[in-house]
Order: C-alpha cells, then structure tokens, then sequence
C-alpha cells in the first residue's frame, strides 16, 4: 500500500491535538469532581485545566497512540484499530471526600462525561456542516478538508475513550463505577483484577473485542449523522 507521508503526518497533527484535548478534558473532568467533594489533591497540583502539559503521560498520550496510528494508516487498518490514549493518572485522596460512595462514583464517571460532552460537541457541529452542504460520509472516508478531519477525529476519538472508559475492568473508570455498587467485600476482588488490568485490556484490543464493542455505537453515531 502505498502511502503518502505529508497527509499521513498532517492527519497525525490533528489526531494528537484532539487526543491532547480529549485526555485533558478527561482528567479535568476527575479532577474538578474531586474537588467538588472536598479532594483538594488533584486541584493543588493544578490538574483542574485544560493545558495537556498536566496531564500528558509519554507512554499512553503520545508513543502508544501514534504508534498506533502510523501501523493503521501504513496498514489500511486504521478504521479497525481501536484510536485511544491516556493521560497521567489524576491523584485523589478518598479519605477527603464528603461522601465517598457519590463521590466515587461522580468522580469516576467524571472524565467519560467530559468525553462525552466534546462528542456531542462534535457532533452538533458536523450537522450544522452537513445542513450547509457537506455529505456525512466525508466525516469516515479521509476527506482532505482540515476541519472535517478535525471535527471526525473528535467525534470517533471522544467515543472510543467514552465506550473504552466505561468497560467494567479496574483500572478503568467504568470499574470503579462498579466498585461504587458492590459491597466493600468485593474491594479486595476488584484489587486483584486492577493488578491484570492492562493486560487484560490488551486482550480486549488484540482479540478484537473492543471493535465489537464499539461497533454498535460507532453504527449509531452515523445514523445519526445520516439523518
């Protein structure tokens, strides 16, 4: 396959710049819901901001995204390799809070909202374009408009982080969500898993399961846009 490298790296540019966002927002969102609760941790160390320099994490916000990318566009593949990153873990301190079931579960379910809330950002945006002329499918065949790449990669990548979250496996958000629910004598249960965590999600992603998962919303999300 041949491959053409200026819009390889100007599609890249603007992946990272929306993930940069997306990530941010995310932690932010932690971050703020902590503070909401009496955490103060997170909020001293000046992670209630929109700035990635708070919350890049080298691994998870930068090499393993880009890396993925690059292997999915050289690869043709890149529609079915899941687009997610991660930023540097928000620091909270349980102990501080008001209310700990809430807010454990305000603070997890916190960073997906913020994700939330940029795709239907996004994707109020795209329609406004659609209405004005644009055709839905240039949002998922590589258009070479700046803006509508712009605007597709945050509305595919604030969905995958939405949907990858929410998965019910700790470290994830979606598993303290579920901790929020279960009796305290499920904690030691939900510790142990966090051990295998990332492998376990890596077993999500290799094994497809993910994509599956994701397939559904991703059929929604141009439905909708097809309305």
């Amino acid at each position: 396959m041949e491959v053409n490298f200026a819009n390889l790296i100007s599609h890249l540019v603007i992946y990272i710049v929306v993930l940069l966002l997306a990530v941010s927002a995310h932690e932010a969102g932690h971050a703020w819901m902590s503070y909401k609760f009496g955490d103060d941790t997170a909020y001293m160390l000046g992670r209630v901001t929109l700035n990635p320099a708070k919350h890049t994490d080298p691994i998870g916000t930068l090499l393993i995204p880009i890396m993925m990318f690059i292997f999915g566009t050289i690869g043709g593949a890149l529609g079915q390799i899941p687009l997610i990153g991660w930023g540097k873990p928000t620091p909270v301190n349980p102990n501080k809070w008001t209310n700990y079931r809430l807010a454990n579960f305000m603070v997890s379910i916190a960073g997906v909202a913020a994700n939330l809330l940029l795709l239907i950002i996004a994707f109020i945006i795209a329609k406004i374009m659609i209405w004005q002329g644009f055709d839905w499918r240039d949002f998922f065949t590589g258009e070479m408009n700046p803006f509508v790449i712009l605007i597709s990669n945050m509305m595919l990548l604030n969905l995958s982080l939405f949907v990858f979250n929410l998965l019910p496996i700790p470290p994830l958000d979606g598993g303290k969500i579920l901790s929020s629910f279960l009796p305290q004598s499920f904690n030691q249960i939900l510790l142990l898993i966090e051990q295998f965590g990332f492998i376990i999600l890596l077993l999500f992603v290799y094994f497809g399961l993910f994509s599956a998962i994701i397939k559904p919303f991703l059929i929604g999300l141009i439905y909708l846009l097809a309305l």
